[in-house]
């Protein structure tokens, strides 16, 4: 018995082989029983069925410690090598990796295929994919807009509704009719958004100046003549027409005249190639409204009196200080000769005002008192007197134009006595009167030339070549 047991504690250790002693140690693979078992079996008390029991159990246990100690050694050889280990069953590293396996290896992921179905060596994705720069959002928690660089901030502004589209274009147009520049009014379009009320900037253009002058309507046919291809077109001009149209009869309210102006507007847009020229056609038959029918007849009777579709320049007369001086000095002459004809004072002031030069009123006191010179008789002079003092009483001459008319007559007074001899006693008379009339000042007055007493006359014209004593 002891020679057996003897031979059972001393197995020889194999390289990568636990010695039983070992792995009573390690392992303590012995219980109760086998610890009882071995002290009886140290003093001899078993039985032989106990020592046969006991040799199977030793038995059975030195097999599994054989089989143990091998798994063990083939794991730890293959991990120095760098192959893939067999371990833990739990563990994701110990698995088998399976051939065309999709899964993360890493234990996460949710197993879908990489690069949607397009992966691979050299591949970067599907076929077609675009690869855009991910814009940050502002609402995501980790969004920090220091990081993202300079912020541009862009103005944007409102669409214009109806009320406060005509609000806004009222100011503009009224103060283009002061300076005359389409270029500035081309720069305050571009600040405003119109939207598809862009249209409604021509009508309420128009409309404003059928109430106003005629260079306002001049300015307004420049205007549009030079927006369009820049600001609008020409389906926006011919819309803005057709509301015109509609509007006629409420414009006629304040304006009378409203169908010929706006039929002289249309013919004029359509020279000036702001209107397409099929404009008149589309309304041929088709109107109700007797006013539109006129405005649409006018514009017809013009353009086909310019059969080469000249440029209407002067439908609307050429305006104020943009006509010549020799127009305007013909315009003046023609107005005092009809006043000098007819009498009529209010017809006279008309005229004067649809001239719209204010500053070269001077021109009209000038021509005036040089009709009274050339005149034969007192009612020149008396007529001429009487329209200077209307003219002076409503202020539509100034006191600064007054005296430069006169003042100029005196300046060539001497040039006009060659041809009127009489004209210093003449003009001395015509000053008395004016200024008792409130017409002139007394300064003025006093500043009138008198005729030269330095030339003395000793040989009469009709005394027979006699010198008189």
């Amino acid at each position: 018995m002891a020679t057996e047991v003897e031979t059972w504690t001393t197995v020889q250790k194999h390289d990568g082989v636990l010695s039983f002693d070992d792995d009573v140690d390690m392992d303590h693979p012995y219980g109760d029983e086998d610890e009882a078992a071995l002290e009886a079996e140290v003093n001899g008390n078993w039985t032989p069925q106990e020592k046969a029991l006991h040799e199977a159990r030793l038995k059975a246990k030195a097999k599994r410690r054989v089989r143990k100690s091998s798994s063990r050694s083939e794991s730890l050889s293959e991990s120095l090598s760098g192959e893939l280990a067999d371990g833990d069953s739990h563990s994701p590293k110990g698995k088998v990796p399976v051939p065309n396996d999709r899964k993360s290896r890493t234990g996460k992921g949710r197993g879908l295929p990489k690069k949607g179905g397009a992966g691979g060596k050299g591949v970067w994705g599907a076929a077609g994919m675009v690869y855009e720069v991910e814009e940050p959002d502002v609402k995501d928690p980790n969004y920090d807009e220091i990081a993202q660089g300079d912020t541009v901030y862009a103005t944007v502004v409102p669409e214009l509704d109806e009320r406060e589209l005509e609000k806004t274009v009222n100011p503009i147009v009224q103060e283009y009719f002061e300076h005359g520049d389409t270029k500035e009014v081309q720069m305050l379009l571009r600040e405003l958004n119109l939207g598809h009320h862009k249209y409604e900037f021509s009508s309420l253009a128009v409309s404003l100046s059928l109430e106003g002058k005629a260079s306002h309507r001049e300015l307004t046919s420049r205007l549009l003549r030079d927006l369009v291809g820049k600001e609008l077109s020409e389906s926006d001009m011919a819309r803005a027409f057709d509301k015109i149209l509609k509007e006629l009869p409420d414009l006629m309210l304040d304006t009378p005249e409203a169908p010929q102006m706006l039929g002289q507007f249309i013919a004029r847009a359509i020279a000036d190639h702001a209107l397409p020229l099929a404009f008149l056609d589309r309304y041929k038959g088709k109107v109700d409204c007797d006013h539109a029918r006129a405005a649409l007849d006018r514009a017809a009777v013009l353009l086909s009196m310019k059969r080469e579709m000249v440029r209407l320049d002067n439908v609307w007369g050429v305006g104020g200080g943009l006509r010549p001086v020799k127009h305007l000095v013909k315009e003046m002459n023609l107005l005092l000769k009809e006043y000098l004809v007819s009498g009529e004072v209010k017809e006279a002031e008309r005229c004067l005002r649809d001239l719209e030069v204010p500053h070269f009123h001077h021109e009209l006191v000038y021509e005036a008192v040089v009709m009274v010179l050339e005149s034969k008789g007192d009612t020149a002079v008396k007529m001429m007197c009487k329209l200077l003092q209307a003219f002076w009483k409503i202020g539509l001459i100034t006191v600064d134009q007054m005296n430069r008319g006169f003042q100029r007559v005196y300046d060539e007074l001497p040039e006009i006595n060659l041809d009127v001899p009489h004209a210093h006693s003449i003009m001395e008379s015509f000053t008395d009167l004016c200024y008792q009339e409130s017409v002139i000042t007394k300064q003025l007055r006093d500043s009138c030339p008198s005729r030269s007493v330095g030339r003395k006359r000793f040989v009469s014209e009709g005394d027979g070549g006699l010198i008189k004593n």
